[in-house]
């Protein structure tokens, strides 16, 4: 039998530690191995190096992401509507002349096949008219103390339980490259912002959406913002490039979404300079989440899905490409 010095175990020991050490963990752990994932890490490993030709600044380092479907759930309907139908119950009976409104119709029935023809102008204007009058600050507690109580009706758990584990790990991961990371979304900046920062870590001025007109004034001798019944803008197809340019003031070099209300902020992503990275999340997994694309009422996914084959953009399978969808089933 050999007999191996205690001081060159000691220095195997020490090296293996050192091995262990120098492999860096898996910043993207909730991800299977594939293309996806490769092309996500291939791209920041790029942009980050300062010796590859494709190495952008970080200042100009900018991410932009959808919210509904693409950061969270948006099934069986966006989780505004839901908040919306909530608040425009509490206000119909100041409001008679919604009886005859097909919007509001549409809304108590949770009729999701008229909802997606209406659109969410209609919708978002009555809900405008259903809170005008209400304070930024009195608004943003209602979201709060809503959240704090709603229930998905499938899962039985807050809505803001519903945000994607593998999403999270990606938003983390550009952080700590370097990247700034926004919101882009067609719903309300009054509804995101109240929870977004503590579910994404996305701070309010980095949430951009649609956009409820409102007013100084001075109340009992204090000056109050206050919530008025128009819709300044709308951000949401080709709205999304526009608010990206006036918020943000940079094109992004990177872009995330999953349906075809994205497709104008992808191409406009695409357009620039240098390596992109244009990403698209397919909800194929009935089992675990929703399955629909095509010819879905809510988050339909059609000409994105045709361009993103096209072009050569990323297309997550949930299914195949995701170990974890929510952080609950851990």
């Amino acid at each position: 039998m050999i007999r191996i010095p205690t001081r060159v175990i000691l220095c195997l020991f020490a090296a293996a530690c050192l091995s262990a050490q120098a492999q860096p963990a898996d910043p993207l752990p909730s991800w299977n191995e594939g293309a996806s994932k490769a092309g996500i890490v291939a791209f920041v490993q790029a942009v980050t190096d300062t010796a590859s030709k494709e190495f952008v600044p970080p200042e100009e380092r900018v991410a932009t992401f959808d919210n509904d479907g693409t950061l969270w759930a948006e099934q069986p309907l966006y989780v505004q509507f839901v908040f919306m139908l909530d608040q425009l119950k509490a206000a119909a009976p100041k409001h008679p002349e919604w009886k005859d409104d097909p919007a509001f119709a549409a809304m108590i029935k949770r009729d999701r096949q008229a909802l997606a023809k209406l659109g969410q102008k209609p919708i978002l204007l009555m809900l405008a008219a259903a809170n005008s009058g209400m304070t930024v600050e009195a608004y943003d507690k209602t979201v709060r103390k809503w959240l704090e109580t709603a229930r998905h009706p499938k899962f039985k758990r807050p809505y803001t339980d519903l945000v994607y584990q593998p999403m999270q790990e990606l938003l983390a991961h550009l952080r700590a490259n370097g990247f700034k990371t926004f919101i882009v979304s067609g719903g309300s900046i009054e509804f995101m912002r109240p929870w977004a920062e503590k579910a994404y870590g996305i701070p309010p001025d980095q949430v951009i959406g649609t956009i409820s007109d409102v007013k100084f004034q001075m109340k009992d001798g204090a000056p109050v913002l206050m919530r008025e019944a128009k819709i300044a803008f709308i951000d949401d197809g080709p709205g999304k490039p526009v608010g990206i340019y006036r918020v943000i003031g940079r094109r992004p070099i990177a872009a995330f979404g999953n349906s075809d209300g994205d497709l104008q902020m992808l191409q406009f992503t695409a357009a620039g300079p240098g390596r992109r990275f244009m990403l698209i999340v397919h909800h194929d997994d009935a089992e675990r989440e929703y399955a629909y694309d095509r010819q879905s009422h809510i988050g339909k996914l059609d000409r994105s899905w045709d361009e993103a084959k096209a072009k050569g953009w990323t297309v997550v399978s949930m299914k195949n490409d995701w170990k974890t969808i929510f952080a609950f089933e851990k």
